[in-house]
């Protein structure tokens, strides 16, 4: 008989007996050069053991950018066909870049869960639309929405490890404990996901989990406690240069990359260890040993995931993918900082700018705490990604798209040593899970035809590290940086910006993609790109490029460099909400700073009625967080402003005398004196029409204060935007607000 149209809507379809778990965990930010097993110097223990007790892939692939990795992972997709050629955050009108992953290509959890999975989903997110993250929605497009029943974590690209932004499906929470009590995210994630795999045991057992794990780490900023960091100490002592030579000959004795693979010489553009200034080591060792902590720490934590899943009786049929990175390292800390979003901001600096700043907050001790964003010196990223030249948001060279691998699946896979050589790319995992339990990639999921899968599957290495390979083609891009590989070759333009070179680029705005040069590569006879090609095989080159072309006509790459849009040329068309007022009650907090009103950037006036008591104190709104963000609070009676300019500048504004007592009208105006991004703004606070202080920014943030904190009216529950209140935080306002208004006056 056949079924009826209710149960062939809610009726699981039929899966295996045998049908495994799978664990997905992928590390943010992680170069192939980093981790012991690989030939550096970071002790990962649980991918070691993972390698160990199944198999790992020396030649997988993801995007050169996070969250178009993540969407490629999790839909079998390449990321500009489903909008993800820029991250959500700085998302634009063309289809590529659109920052909105399509019905039409449903995640894989979404079709695993139509099959009878309990799916789950921790940690970095980063794959929603930026204005649809408030609590109040729509959630059409949340990870609970869209194939996960559960998830907990964060939405944005990344988080303070210590005073993160979190949500729990779709509510917005705050995290169980403060920085003070022990609070750590990676921590925070893994005891969640701990708890969800125990209720799961007692509650459905005799259903198969599909989990997805996403630290937030290597990502900036790097959080770690002193003492992860300590274990590390001298260990970097003889700098970039030396230790990439370290990595490249461990990687070559354990097997790794082949014998006759060369090491690529460092781009003259970025700064080799003798060029530092000796007064200035010591702060980029210390970066680099915090890097280090913050790599092991996570590891542990998946680690303790791991042991859980032992315990529970699910280790001999859970297939287990440990991704060592979304993208080679990060460069984005450039020369070293402590406010790593001065780089998305395209804000030049320099290390004495930051040695001062340091030197305030207590000095090279404070490196890894929620008191700094703080992020090591390209150099290191470039060492991290070793033998490549490549580093993350290159899609042109290897470093910046190639990250082992590891793959345990004790009931069908003999553990081999064998690193597997074939060419994957992230978009291979969800294909490889549907052959491994026979699902044929549905047409129509909830209703919407789907688009064609872009991944193969990879389940026929598993048994044959020798087999041929099947991946035949994969194109590469972001922001101008683009590749396209072919049955063993490469062709690579460099793009417009090096990531690690501050400011943006000379002649950004006369660059087209047109004019780049293209180097052609054989990666079968030339593993790490060190030999250039193109001017041998000009044919072979065209023929590269075409295929380029081609494939990026398919997959909406075009234009070309349609990710600069924003960042670098138009900074005034972020992300934002259509309102250009809005009215906050008393006990509105944690709204996304993507979604809030642009107190730091754009002519601005807050009107705020309030009841003032005696011995008044407390935060009136603050957006952004310790390591850059503005705050306006009364202390003692005195009414006051902050602008934090990235931990290197703060102006602050105190009133002479003390506020009244009883209900009053309190006005903040922000005027640009300038109109150009990161001009000066002028500042000034009126109580009841009476002037009550000014002052003048000399400089703005011209896109984002962070990318995970928020807007918080009556209290400050993010990392404390200033230092006067720090050891009070969140420091609530012991009056009542009844109103604040703020309304754009340009």
């Amino acid at each position: 008989m056949q079924e009826s149209v209710y149960e062939q809507r809610v009726q699981p379809r039929r899966l295996p007996d045998d049908a495994p778990n799978i664990l997905i965990v992928l590390i943010d930010d992680a170069g192939p050069g980093l981790p012991t097993t690989y030939g550096g110097e970071v002790r990962t223990d649980t991918l070691t053991r993972i390698h160990n007790e199944g198999i790992g892939y020396n030649r997988f692939h993801t995007t050169a950018m996070c969250s178009p990795t993540r969407g490629s992972l999790l839909t079998g997709r390449n990321h500009h066909r489903i909008g993800n050629g820029q991250i959500a955050e700085l998302a634009n009108d063309w289809d590529g870049y659109a920052g909105e992953i399509p019905k039409s290509s449903a995640l894989g959890a979404e079709v695993l869960k139509d099959y009878g999975y309990a799916t789950a989903a921790f940690g970095k997110w980063h794959n929603t639309p930026a204005a649809e993250t408030t609590a109040a929605g729509p959630f059409h497009n949340w990870p609970s929405e869209i194939g996960f029943e559960y998830f907990y974590g964060f939405l944005a690209g990344e988080a303070s490890q210590y005073e993160p932004n979190l949500v729990r499906n779709t509510t917005v929470v705050l995290p169980p404990k403060t920085p003070e009590e022990g609070y750590h995210l990676s921590e925070d994630l893994a005891d969640d996901a701990i708890g969800w795999l125990r209720k799961h045991k007692a509650l459905r057992p005799d259903k198969p989990f599909y989990m997805y794990w996403a630290s937030g780490c290597l990502h900036g900023p790097h959080h770690v406690l002193k003492e992860w960091a300590d274990k590390y100490a001298g260990k970097f002592d003889d700098g970039w240069d030396t230790y990439r030579e370290r990595v490249f000959h461990r990687a070559k004795e354990m097997g790794w990359i082949p014998p006759e693979t060369q090491l690529t010489p460092r781009d003259p553009r970025m700064a080799a260890w003798e060029d530092i200034p000796e007064q200035e080591r010591p702060f980029q060792r210390r970066l680099m040993e915090v890097a280090a902590g913050y790599g092991e720490h996570v590891d542990v934590q998946v680690g303790r995931l791991i042991d859980e899943v032992e315990r529970l009786g699910y280790a001999d049929n859970t297939l287990v993918f440990y991704i060592w990175g979304d993208n080679g390292s990060s460069g984005e800390g450039q020369n070293g900082t402590i406010s790593e979003m001065l780089a998305q901001n395209g804000i030049p600096t320099t290390v004495d700018q930051h040695l001062r700043a340091l030197e305030e907050l207590g000095g090279l001790d404070v490196l890894g705490s929620a008191k700094v964003d703080n992020m090591y010196h390209a150099g290191w990223a470039w060492a991290g990604s070793t033998p490549y030249k490549g580093i993350k948001l290159l899609a042109s060279h290897l470093g910046g798209t190639r990250n082992p691998m590891a793959v345990r699946w004790p009931a069908r896979i003999t553990p081999d040593k064998t690193p597997r050589p074939q060419f994957h790319h992230c978009n291979d995992i969800v294909p490889t899970i549907y052959e491994l339990l026979g699902i044929t990639p549905p047409r129509v999921v909830n209703g919407v035809p789907q688009d064609r899968i872009d991944g193969v599957s990879m389940a026929y290495t598993f048994d044959d590290p020798n087999a041929a390979g099947r991946l035949l083609t994969q194109y590469f891009e972001i922001m101008g940086s683009r590749s396209i590989y072919h049955d063993g070759w490469m062709a690579s333009a460099f793009g417009p910006r090096a990531p690690w070179v501050p400011g943006a680029p000379a002649g950004i705005r006369d660059w087209t993609p047109d004019q780049d040069v293209w180097e052609l590569y054989n990666l079968d006879e030339d593993w790490a790109q060190a030999h250039d090609l193109a001017g041998e095989q000009p044919d072979k080159l065209a023929q590269m490029k075409e295929t380029f072309s081609i494939e990026a006509a398919r997959n909406s790459v075009y234009p070309v460099g349609g990710g600069l849009w924003v960042p670098l040329l138009h900074p005034e068309l972020r992300v934002s909400t259509p309102y250009r007022e809005w009215n906050f009650t008393g006990d509105i907090t944690r709204m996304p700073e993507v979604c809030a009103p642009s107190l730091g950037t754009r002519a601005n006036r807050v009107t705020i009625d309030l009841d003032i008591p005696h011995d008044a104190h407390g935060v009136l709104y603050a957006l952004g967080g310790a390591a850059g963000g503005l705050t306006c609070y009364i202390d003692d009676g005195f009414l006051c402003y902050e602008y934090n300019f990235f931990i290197l500048q703060r102006t602050k504004i105190r009133s002479e005398q003390r506020l009244p007592v009883g209900q009053t009208i309190i006005q903040v105006e922000t005027t640009p004196a300038e109109l150009k991004p990161a001009g000066p703004l002028d500042i000034s606070m009126t109580v009841k029409g009476e002037a009550y202080g000014s002052g003048q920014v000399p400089m703005s943030a011209p896109l984002f204060f962070t990318a995970n904190d928020c807007l918080d009216i009556g209290t400050c529950l993010g990392a404390p935007v200033s230092l006067d209140y720090y050891d009070r935080a969140p420091f609530p306002f012991n009056g009542y607000i009844n109103n604040v208004n703020v309304r754009y006056t340009r």
